[in-house]
């Protein structure tokens, strides 16, 4: 409808019509009260500055009136002139305390000092300390020449100068003509300049305090230099000659309004003076008279789109159809169609049942992937932090029933892989899984209501039924189970292993009761036979357990030949090894404890034949992979080729890295046993190497005579001690291995100086 000339016109006039009467009243009200409210907001605002300005003049007067009642405190008579603060302590910690609390029962204090004049000048800070900086006592003494007892000034101990610091100073003892002390209140810069920023309300404008010469005190800034404001202020109100009021004051096009006052303090008199914009303070004047004028054109415009509501109801159904068809681009959609909405229509309508049948085709196509990856999650425990509910509320959106059923679960073990040469590869144990699960779905189908098969890829499988409350299916089950045996044996010649857990009675109760199974499922016996282990009927066939030995003999026998390096030897007698174990009938359990027990002592033979495992084996958890086998052969196969055969690759190079080890260990022992008597005989022994072959060895490998080596350490050893030590001479050499007569001709053999001459040069 935008897309009319004439619609466009009219939608203006009538806007402009409508919007005249609002846009008058406004303006006509926004005129009328302004100046009036404007006038009531700056008396408002100047009595609230009044009333702030009295509350600071109050807060001045009870620093004051606190000095001067601490003054008259006895700690501060005039005996304390002529007693001895360094060796009366109690009396200093009572004046240290004094001044602490007169510094804490005032907010506006910043610091508290006693300055006591003598032959030796003493300050309290509030600490006693003794001064003799010249410039600080100097300070002080300007001060306590002061006329008056009590006053305040801009003049610090510290500075010796007038700053923006304020300080409030009286003499002691007060009752004295002539005082000999003062204490000095220095005011805290920050908060008297928040204190101040109550004067001024609003973030613009300034406020400050000055003496009736014009001298400034403190600012709302904190700063101590003058802004442009401060001055061009200060100058008026001095022109004024008045000691209160008020005023507007314009500076770079800006007004202000402008309050002034006196505070009469000891001594003296102070003027505060605080200056505000007025566009801050009649702000919220101006704010209601737009939003009075605001509020009428909105109303003008409500009015108007209730009217162009109205006439566009006849369209208004069209218009939300083709909206809802096109989104945002119907305007653009119209234009391509030559503004026939009902071709426009049509023609997304069929879009979108051609996009709905393509979604629903693809929906169809995961359903399956996403209801076994949430089967898969589930029986591996993986959504234990999820509540009975939830789970029933996923399955149901997976379009399984479960209102009121218990779970059968069954895990399927498929054995005898390497009895399939010829037909399938060892890499090809996915593929007999996913023909043994197929096997399992098809017939599963056939018999239960709903029954969903996981694929583990690993040549085993997992079944999970849903069966009703009030239905007992397990001699069903036991049925199927010896049917899908057949089934499997007769496609793939494999033997079968079916564990038929107990019932869930709940969704959450699966992952631990699949657990089960396949911790059941473990007991089977590595013969070529199916099985079917039903766990409510478990106790026929744990008594068909027989104590399985190990074949020590074997063990020892395969360690000999891996410590020898026979290999061909090696594999043979593994082979043996766990054939011995299946003539014996172990189970799956037995035959991976068997191995684990032989892979242990095979890595400690390893160990203990100087070799690292970690190193050989990257680091691998070679226990977790062995582990994972499930078949004899590939077991076998794994053991020969990745530990028996990496071990002795290892070992065949090994030879020299041996020779070098040995001379490592020798080295090290040199450097722990350097200070006691030593020789090539006890370090060979020690080694387990003869003499030659080790003296031989450490030429080759450090290129030094064992002697040799083992006198440069021991210099440098004393060298280290006579640089770094205090130690006697001959308590150097015994710490270095030698006699003290003997050390002497040796250092200075090697190092060309005697000993104490090294020590001597070293240090400087």
């Amino acid at each position: 409808m935008f897309r009319s000339k004439r619609f466009r016109n009219n939608w203006i006039l009538i806007l402009i019509i409508t919007s005249i009467p609002g846009l008058i009243s406004g303006g006509l009200i926004y005129w009328l009260a302004g100046d009036r409210l404007e006038n009531e907001l700056l008396q408002m605002h100047n009595k609230q500055i009044q009333l702030r300005a009295a509350n600071i003049d109050e807060q001045f007067s009870y620093l004051e009136m606190s000095v001067v009642h601490w003054a008259f405190d006895p700690n501060f008579s005039y005996s304390l002139g002529s007693i001895n603060l360094s060796r009366d302590f109690e009396i200093g910690r009572d004046i240290t305390r004094t001044l602490t609390i007169m510094k804490g029962s005032n907010p506006l204090a910043k610091q508290t000092d006693l300055f006591l004049e003598g032959s030796a000048p003493v300050r309290f800070h509030p600490e006693y300390e003794s001064l003799s900086d010249t410039a600080q006592i100097e300070g002080y003494r300007q001060l306590l020449a002061q006329d008056k007892k009590v006053f305040w000034s801009q003049r610090t101990p510290e500075s010796g100068s007038s700053s923006d610091n304020l300080t409030l100073t009286i003499k002691i003892p007060e009752t004295e003509q002539k005082p000999f002390g003062i204490i000095v209140v220095q005011l805290d810069t920050a908060k008297v300049a928040n204190l101040l920023k109550t004067l001024t309300p609003y973030e613009e404008g300034g406020t400050f305090l000055m003496q009736q010469n014009g001298i400034q005190l403190l600012s709302s800034s904190g700063k101590e230099q003058e802004s442009q404001l401060d001055e061009a202020l200060k100058k008026a109100v001095l022109a004024k000659k008045a000691k209160s009021g008020s005023f507007l004051f314009d500076l770079n096009q800006t007004t202000y309004t402008v309050s002034f006052g006196t505070m009469t303090r000891i001594g003296t008199e102070w003027m505060y003076v605080s200056a505000s914009p007025i566009s801050a303070i009649t702000k919220p004047v101006v704010f209601i008279s737009q939003l009075i004028l605001m509020l009428s054109i909105t109303m003008l415009l409500l009015a108007f789109i209730l009217s162009w509501l109205a006439s566009r109801r006849i369209y208004s159904p069209i218009s939300r159809l083709v909206s809802l068809l096109t989104g945002n681009s119907a305007a653009i959609a119209l234009g391509k169609e030559q503004n026939d909405d009902f071709k426009l229509i049509e023609k997304e309508w069929l879009h979108l049942t051609r996009e709905s049948h393509m979604l629903q085709s693809k929906l169809e196509q995961q359903l399956p992937h996403l209801k076994e990856g949430f089967l898969l999650q589930l029986v591996q425990g993986y959504l234990y932090s999820y509540s009975e509910q939830a789970l029933q509320e996923r399955m149901r959106n997976f379009g399984w029933s479960v209102g009121s059923h218990h779970y059968e679960v069954l895990h399927i073990q498929l054995s005898g892989f390497e009895n399939l040469e010829g037909r399938f590869s060892l890499d090809d144990e996915g593929l007999v899984t996913f023909v043994a699960a197929n096997i399992t779905k098809e017939l599963a189908s056939g018999r239960f209501e709903q029954a969903e098969v996981l694929n583990f890829h690993d040549l085993s499988v997992g079944l999970l039924i849903m069966v009703p409350e009030e239905t007992e299916q397990r001699e069903a089950i036991r049925a199927f189970s010896q049917e899908l045996i057949e089934a499997i044996h007769h496609v793939l010649k494999m033997s079968v292993t079916i564990t038929i857990g107990s019932p869930a009675l709940s969704i959450v109760h699966v992952p631990s009761r699949f657990e089960e199974a396949m911790q059941a499922s473990s007991q089977r016996r590595f013969e070529n036979r199916n099985l079917i282990i039903d766990l409510e009927c478990q106790d026929d066939y744990d008594k068909e357990h027989n104590e399985i030995h190990y074949p020590f003999a074997l063990e020892r026998e395969i360690l000999q030949s891996i410590r020898t390096g026979q290999k061909d030897e090696s594999k043979q007698l593994i082979q043996a090894f766990l054939e011995e174990l299946l003539e014996r009938g172990a189970k799956m359990i037995d035959i991976h404890q068997g191995m684990l027990q032989l892979l242990g002592s095979i890595l400690h033979a390893i160990r203990l034949s100087g070799m690292d495992p970690n190193r050989i084996f990257k680091n691998v958890n070679l226990y977790e992979q062995l582990v994972q086998f499930g078949e004899p052969q590939k077991i076998i196969v794994w053991i020969q080729d990745k530990v028996v055969g990496s071990f002795m690759q290892e070992l065949e190079s090994r030879s020299d890295v041996q020779v070098k080890r040995t001379v490592e260990t020798a080295m090290i022992y040199l450097q722990n046993n350097y200070m006691n008597e030593i020789s090539l005989d006890s370090c060979a022994m020690y080694t387990g190497m003869n003499t030659v072959a080790l003296s031989k060895a450490f030429k080759q490998v450090t290129g030094k005579n064992f002697i040799d080596y083992l006198t440069e350490l021991r210099i440098e050893k004393a060298k280290e001690l006579l640089r770094d030590t205090d130690m006697k001479i001959n308590d150097v050499a015994e710490k270095s291995g030698y006699q003290p007569s003997y050390f002497n001709r040796i250092f200075k053999k090697q190092e060309g100086v005697t000993p104490s001459q090294y020590r001597d040069f070293s240090r400087k």
